[in-house]
């Protein structure tokens, strides 16, 4: 019970929104699907954002409201309530916090790549430093801020608030002084610019590139932990999904559009990735005269954004694994809080994980490999993952006299179902199609060894989540004999 006098603090809708939008989209994920698309990518954007955006903010709002009171395992908790299973719940927790495993080190990456820019003022950071030590300098990042997470209250929001807003002002930006800059006589890059351009190819290497775009715009779910901090959870979550999905739409399409201007979307840069937003804003400040300026104001944001996204993923992954999950899938140990009710051993279990991927990426040639690998890895994972969500929303419709909902997605249950089974279909086939790799010839070396890094990191990301259960069992045959 709270002591008289004192005062419980809330997250207000829209810092919960900047929690969601730092964890779902940057500016970066325009230029990946840029450069594996081309043009074509604003049809896939126009396609993906009525289609699945939408429908997916506007799900995991619906499970919010239906759930309100059992959110702190996230998406786990809705799995194992809307199918009435502990496994299905432990499952959905374990192959979630898995599949953020990938995104937590390629955060880390891009954190790095925002320094060096900063220090060294251009993207030759791939020539500087050897990929072993790239990989060394990510794994102490993740550490650094394992700890911060630990010991200072409140970083999450306010990191999240400032950067998330910083990098939608900077999306904005670069949208407005791109027209700026062709209305006073910019030439557009991409040439030809028509609607034969916008076509995609829909070929094999086009559907298995697909994934990384539902990666991009993934992780609204993540800020559900938060609810129980809210003043008024029914009221005010679903205008945060709203705010996220507006967000979104904006700055996949537009920025897109921007892109297209500054880079000629048939003939990008290989690092393009990596890079690619420093070129951009680095282009456009030499279009307008201001030299490096922008780039070097963008560096900052971006530096500042990305230590967001690792600290709300650090942070809700472990609430995920360790909040809500069945006693006989997870050992005590596992369990175990710190002075300051946090799973810390799920933080252990992360560490472990992700020095894991690291190494496996140490195989790789280059930094640019390494970090292209582990994006793409995302397009695999996180669309798996989407299955579940999917799944609960479908078992709470089918159900729905069951499950109340404040808020409502769809009211005619079978336009529900359908919607979300459209959407658990189409997770399911992007996953697949995303362990082709996509950056490389089809059948070369380089090819099957990533093909190869892709099945064994996938396999043992999800597959050692049976570890839990059988030491869990082990613990509870050890109490009964003693």
């Amino acid at each position: 019970m709270q002591e008289l006098g004192e005062k419980k603090s809330y997250i207000s809708w829209p810092v919960i929104a900047m929690v969601g939008f730092v964890t779902i989209i940057c500016f970066d994920d325009i230029l990946y699907p840029l450069q594996n698309q081309g043009l074509s990518v604003v049809f896939t954007w126009i396609f993906m954002v009525f289609f699945f955006v939408i429908p997916y903010e506007l799900s995991v709002a619906h499970l919010g409201s239906v759930f309100n009171g059992h959110q702190e395992g996230g998406l786990a908790s809705w799995t194992r309530h809307s199918l009435n299973s502990d496994a299905a719940g432990y499952w959905t927790a374990w192959m979630y916090w898995a599949a953020c495993l990938p995104y937590i080190v390629d955060v880390a990456n891009s954190t790095i790549v925002s320094y060096s820019w900063l220090i060294l003022g251009d993207g030759s950071l791939s020539s500087r430093m050897s990929s072993f030590w790239f990989g060394v300098w990510t794994f102490v990042i993740i550490l650094v801020f394992i700890l911060l997470e630990n010991l200072i209250k409140k970083s999450l929001e306010v990191m999240a608030t400032i950067g998330g807003w910083a990098m939608f002002g900077m999306t904005i930006l670069f949208v407005v002084m791109t027209g700026w800059t062709l209305l006073n006589g910019g030439k557009i890059a991409t040439q030809p610019f028509n609607l034969k351009a916008f076509i995609p190819d829909f070929s094999l290497s086009y559907f298995s590139t697909t994934g990384l775009l539902m990666f991009a715009v993934c992780g609204a779910e993540l800020v559900v932990p938060y609810l129980n901090r809210m003043k008024n959870p029914n009221r005010d979550f679903r205008k945060a999904m709203y705010l996220i999905a507006f967000m979104t739409a904006f700055l996949t399409v537009f920025g897109t559009f921007s892109l297209s201007i500054f880079f000629d979307a048939n003939n990008l840069p290989h690092d393009l990735k990596m890079n690619g937003s420093y070129y951009a804003f680095q282009l456009l400040g030499e279009r307008m005269g201001m030299g490096n300026v922008l780039m070097y104001i963008f560096a900052i944001v971006q530096a500042i954004y990305m230590m967001a996204q690792l600290a709300v993923f650090l942070d809700s992954t472990s609430w995920v694994l360790a909040a809500d999950t069945a006693e006989r899938f997870m050992p005590k140990w596992m369990r175990k809080r710190n002075k300051n009710d946090r799973p810390i051993h799920s933080y252990v279990l992360t560490t472990g994980l992700t020095l894991f991927l690291l190494l496996l990426s140490g195989t790789l040639p280059d930094i640019n490999a390494v970090f292209n690998w582990l994006l793409n890895l995302n397009g695999i994972v996180f669309p798996f993952k989407n299955c579940w969500l999917f799944l609960a929303f479908i078992a709470v419709r089918v159900k729905q006299d069951k499950f109340p909902s404040v808020f409502v997605f769809i009211k005619r249950r079978k336009l529900a179902i359908a919607m979300g089974s459209w959407c658990m279909l189409f997770s399911f086939i992007c996953a697949v199609m995303s362990f082709l790799p996509q950056d490389l010839a089809f059948g070369t070396k380089a090819w099957n060894h990533q093909l190869f890094l892709n099945f064994l990191s996938v396999g043992v990301l999800f597959g050692a989540g049976a570890i839990m259960p059988i030491m869990s069992w082990f613990e509870k045959r050890k109490e009964e004999s003693a």
